[in-house]
């Protein structure tokens, strides 16, 4: 698709798909049918911005990206890759929110090589946090985004579920509820399971 495709819809295209037939257009997309991306992410427009500005309010203040542009990055992504099967509403907003999230991450590790080549980067300057609060006894408190990562890939690596419980409550903003609809479970599982990947990020991300 055209750079142009991928601008903010108008208030004129919001207007007339916002009442569009989610579940008709997910259907559509797991055939194949690569062409309603569009329509999906304009229909859920404000529920992305939503959860993009979720992950930025983890982001250093200055950061380069807004909530529109995170929306816009993570659509680019959705588009280069191959449709896959979404179960609904909420695993469609599932996948995005992951994908923002890489993107974030993406621009951290681009910020520390230039900083690298810079001679200027040092552990103490931050280079992107996310404040995720994992209900430690002493508080939130700030973790470098790229440090973040690593932990919930290494968690992701030991049991896949929890990573996406963690992303899908932190970055997603999720209820219990909504996670166990994606994930196919009940909610004493998905809160069973949080306490427990919340315990295991603090013991990684103390190390």
């Amino acid at each position: 698709m055209a750079p142009s495709q991928h601008l903010e819809p108008s208030r004129s295209i919001i207007k007339q798909v916002v009442n569009a037939p989610v579940p008709q257009l997910l259907e559509r997309l797991c055939g194949g049918d690569e062409t309603v991306l569009n329509q999906l992410t304009t229909a859920l427009y404000n529920e992305l911005r939503r959860i993009a500005a979720r992950h930025l309010r983890r982001e250093r203040p200055e950061h380069t990206l807004q909530a529109t542009a995170l929306v816009h990055e993570a659509y680019l992504k959705l588009c280069g890759n191959p449709p896959q099967r979404f179960a609904g509403r909420l695993h469609f907003l599932a996948v995005a929110s992951r994908v923002m999230r890489q993107v974030l991450v993406d621009y951290a590790r681009a910020r520390a090589r230039a900083k690298r080549g810079d001679g200027a980067r040092s552990r103490q300057e931050g280079i992107e946090t996310a404040s995720l609060a994992l209900k430690a006894e002493v508080g939130a408190s700030k973790v470098e985004l790229l440090d973040l990562d690593l932990a919930l890939q290494s968690l992701s690596r030991d049991d896949e579920s929890l990573a996406r419980i963690i992303e899908m409550k932190y970055f997603g903003g999720m209820t219990a509820e909504e996670t166990a609809e994606v994930l196919g479970c009940s909610v004493h599982v998905v809160r069973h399971d949080l306490r427990f990947a919340e315990a295991w990020l603090r013991r990684k991300l103390s190390r």
